[in-house]
């Protein structure tokens, strides 16, 4: 989801909160000498972390929450992914994004190089507390009842803000403690961790976005040469697979994600809804589309008319599929369904935004793997140790 949260740094900081650590603490004291270059990396690492930790507690079930008693409606048209309701999958991938940048796998299991098994040998108490904070946030979101659209104002959603919470003070401590242990912050140390890294989460990743958008693509071509509920719900099927490695993405929103606007390209929240509704009416999808050139507005409003979200309420309908014969709800005046005077132009606008969620997921993963910036990949840039 489109956002804009300012990183947590600074050195005086990061001693800070470092010296909240545990006893069993292994390594001499660094902070008195300058991190190596390998930590600017794992900096940026465990900045995106705690970004996403942040963000899932704060803003997507803490804004729902803080608007539900002054404001129902408000409330539930700023909870994301409502109208699949699939909130609580989507906010809980995120935090496993958070686990599979810790553990340096995607399954699960720690990996050999990883930030985990490093904590693991150096702080075991530190690690234990980082693994069962990411598993009390993950807990505590699906315990949600489904969909959170209709339990904003639960226990439960407050339990999961305040989980979250502890998981983003935890990996502050993490943070200050590998930048001031002499122990662990060193380049021959953490190089191997930053590759992994790499090569095991962040690529394998974006590959896994980039088959399944295409994947999507295809279910929106089916369904717009051949209309029917069956092909509805492929495309359904198809959105939620595409989600999976997006959400689970949302840890490392940082290089070419960020700087070429593929974040919100993707995942901008809360939609038009009046602009989408305008779009279906006059059937100009270059309002879907943005230069280098544009100011500001032009490029947020196209960006709030494509993306995920604009496939999601096109696709579903109160968390199941949509089909040919939705009739509207007549109390809701913004309830709109799939008509013989709009059948055209919908299947037209599926199959607009299905290719450009393809197109922005290849020019991702090319930008990681390929080349970045007419140079070489970011990968290659970030084990390196060049941040952006």
């Amino acid at each position: 989801m489109k956002k804009n949260f300012l990183k947590v740094v600074g050195c005086m900081f990061a001693f800070v909160v470092g010296m909240a650590s545990c006893s069993d603490d292994k390594g001499t004291d660094n902070s008195g000498s300058a991190p190596e270059e390998a930590f600017s990396c794992i900096e940026q690492i465990l900045d995106g972390c705690m970004d996403i930790a942040n963000e899932v507690g704060e803003t997507k079930i803490g804004e729902p929450v803080s608007k539900w008693a002054t404001d129902q409606t408000a409330a539930l048209y700023s909870v994301e992914s409502w109208y699949s309701w699939h909130s609580r999958e989507d906010y809980s991938n995120n935090i496993y994004s958070i686990r599979n940048a810790y553990y340096g796998t995607l399954d699960g299991t720690v990996g050999t190089n990883s930030l985990a098994n490093l904590i693991a040998k150096n702080n075991a108490s530190l690690d234990t507390q980082v693994r069962n904070a990411i598993s009390d946030a993950v807990d505590a979101i699906l315990a949600i009842k489904s969909p959170f659209r209709n339990n904003i104002n639960s226990t439960e959603a407050r339990t999961a803000m305040t989980a979250c919470a502890d998981l983003n003070d935890v990996l502050k401590d993490l943070k200050g403690y590998i930048e001031r242990t002499a122990a662990v912050n060193t380049n021959a140390v953490l190089d191997p961790i930053i590759v992994s890294y790499v090569d095991v989460v962040v690529l394998p990743t974006y590959n896994s976005l980039k088959e399944k958008n295409a994947a999507l693509y295809t279910a929106a071509q089916k369904f717009n040469s051949t209309p029917s509920n069956a092909n509805f719900e492929a495309v359904c099927e198809a959105w939620l697979e595409a989600r999976q490695p997006w959400e689970t993405s949302e840890a490392f929103l940082f290089g070419p994600v960020d700087a070429l606007g593929l974040d919100p390209n993707m995942d901008s929240w809360p939609l038009d809804q009046s602009a989408i509704v305008n779009i279906l009416n006059s059937g100009n999808y270059d309002d879907l589309n943005w230069s280098d050139g544009d100011n500001n507005d032009k490029v947020e409003a196209a960006q709030s008319v494509r993306g995920f979200h604009t496939l999601e309420f096109l696709a579903f309908r109160n968390g199941v599929a949509r089909t040919l014969t939705d009739v509207a709800d007549s109390s809701n005046s913004a309830d709109l369904v799939y008509t013989s005077a709009n059948a055209a132009s919908w299947g037209n606008y599926m199959v607009q935004v299905a290719y450009l969620l393809k197109s922005d997921a290849e020019t991702l993963y090319n930008s990681w793997s390929v080349s970045y910036e007419g140079g070489e990949s970011y990968a290659a840039k970030f084990k390196k140790h060049v941040v952006q």
